[in-house]
């Protein structure tokens, strides 16, 4: 069996979850969630929400996750791999996603702060990966296999659409059966979701469109306005359709 493996790279609060939902409803695809999680908890101190139960749950060196994204087969002719940007620090060599297609997922700053913050207060800069995710789209595109880039408020405007362009842009079928999923965990997601994924197990399908951007108090207003560059430069790159 042909496999091909399509790595989703965004920050936290950014519909990822969701669109491993959506992958995952395909029927064809099996789903990887956030495989460097551990690696990142590790090498970082930071204490997030269950770290030991993250770190229990996967191997501690990223290396050792790499066959399972690149040559270990997944019974299925597509794997959906959800990757956190902040999780590949940047001493981690990116050479290994090149036989990827390697799909980039952007949302606004102002909604990314402010959903982070009611489940972590304020966050460092780095815990949202805008940087990092412009650093690593460049990396990529310098090799010569510019990624997709697709936002997230996009799909919420209209999901069957985005889907379709999404799917036409990285060579693989389009199926409706991508709009809706069952309620409630799945298989596939990591040990953390019983922490971060209570609405979208709520949830059987994407969201309504978004409205106005969030009002931000004094110091989330300016977290959102030092990430904007690195968002609106990446965004520059979204795929867009009627």
């Amino acid at each position: 069996m042909t496999e091909r493996r399509i790595a989703m790279w965004s920050g936290p609060r950014n519909l990822s979850t969701a669109m491993m939902r959506s992958f995952g409803a395909r029927g064809d695809c099996a789903c990887v969630d956030e495989p460097f999680y551990a690696h990142y908890l590790l090498q970082t101190g930071l204490p997030h929400p269950m770290r030991d139960e993250v770190i229990a749950s996967q191997p501690g060196d990223w290396r050792d996750v790499l066959p399972d994204l690149t040559t270990r087969p997944v019974g299925q002719p597509l794997q959906y791999q959800k990757h956190m940007v902040q999780h590949m620090l940047p001493e981690m060599d990116l050479d290994w996603t090149a036989p990827l297609t390697n799909v980039f997922l952007i949302r606004a700053p102002e909604r990314v702060a402010a959903s982070f913050a009611v489940k972590r207060g304020l966050p460092d800069p780095a815990e949202l990966g805008f940087e990092r995710q412009w650093q690593m789209f460049q990396q990529m595109s310098a090799r010569g296999d510019r990624p997709v880039v697709i936002d997230s408020a996009d799909i919420r405007r209209d999901p069957a659409r985005a889907l379709q362009a999404l799917c036409a842009a990285i060579d693989i079928s389009w199926t409706p059966a991508m709009l809706s999923w069952k309620p409630g965990p799945h298989e596939h997601d990591g040990v953390w979701g019983a922490v971060w994924y209570d609405a979208v197990n709520r949830s059987t399908g994407f969201g309504e469109p978004e409205g106005p951007l969030p009002q931000l108090g004094a110091p989330l207003n300016a977290l959102a306005a030092a990430l904007r560059p690195s968002y609106e430069a990446i965004a520059a790159y979204r795929l867009r359709f009627p």
